[in-house]
């Protein structure tokens, strides 16, 4: 029996032409596009992304497969033996399945669960991941706020799981994004306020979507309504490639004939040695 390949395909943060030319040549030839949805009645935004680019494909099946959005196993056992059965057929039918994703397939992603089942329910079968545009870099871009240059380090943390511990993490490193913030901005609010990081904090709402909204002032959210596709980026820029270039730079003035301009290297090649990184 020759199994067919499952693809985990990332679509982009929202907006249609962020989609890469690979996830289209594979979402155009695989057989089977599965399409997930939050309830039986709730649309895909993942499809909404790539449908337009995808098109219409000859005898290629659409498949909408549910995954109801909670944390209650007695919901999510059944649902995924569902998801099991109908990727399964098809996979030991020979057809090429390709699962679309939000973003990217291994970035808070429900594909993960499915390419960790994979080899032991379809050993033969391949599983290949085409990577997405991430909501993360889509806010970044959007802010216009770079993530992390010279010595920073960067944390991801849901904000779901991640309240409790906040202030640690905006002590331990430079830059912070935190997803999954919609229902808990009040308590992000007061921790960044705890801090004096409030005034380096920026909320990213449908980044690249329709209804894209940058706001700098999060007293601001607070007060309105946070949307489910939202994110605080926190930039500390205590650490950033210019800081470390200009330290360098003091550090070879301070040595004896230092103030050499043939010896001293550039402060800016010093600093910028991580960004293509």
């Amino acid at each position: 029996m020759a199994y067919g390949t499952l693809y985990g395909v990332g679509v982009g943060p929202g907006a249609s032409d962020l989609l890469t030319l690979r996830a289209v040549r594979v979402l155009r030839r695989a057989g089977v596009v599965v399409i997930p949805r939050r309830s039986e009645t709730a649309s895909s935004l993942a499809w909404r992304i790539a449908g337009p680019e995808v098109g219409e494909v000859p005898g290629q099946e659409r498949l909408f497969l549910t995954f109801p959005m909670t944390k209650d196993p007695a919901v999510l056992a059944p649902a995924w033996d569902e998801v099991f059965l109908q990727v399964g057929r098809r996979l030991e039918a020979g057809l090429d399945v390709a699962f679309i994703t939000e973003g990217d397939p291994l970035f808070f992603s429900t594909f993960v669960y499915l390419m960790e089942a994979a080899p032991s329910r379809w050993p033969e079968a391949r599983v290949e991941v085409v990577p997405g545009v991430s909501s993360l870099t889509a806010a970044a871009a959007v802010a216009g706020i770079p993530l992390v240059d010279g010595q920073e380090r960067m944390a991801v943390v849901p904000a779901t799981y991640g309240v409790e511990d906040l202030a640690h993490v905006l002590e331990e490193f430079d830059t912070i994004l935190l997803t999954k913030v919609s229902s808990h901005m009040a308590q992000v609010v007061e921790a960044l306020e705890r801090q004096g990081l409030l005034d380096r904090a920026v909320y990213v709402s449908r980044a690249t979507m329709e209804g894209e909204l940058v706001e700098r002032d999060l007293r601001r959210v607070v007060q309105g309504r946070c949307d489910y596709f939202s994110m605080v980026v926190v930039s500390k820029k205590e650490n950033n490639g210019l800081l470390l270039g200009q330290a360098a730079q003091r550090a070879v003035n301070d040595r004896p004939g230092g103030h050499s301009s043939r010896d001293q290297p550039a402060a800016g090649k010093l600093g910028g040695g991580m960004a293509g990184d």
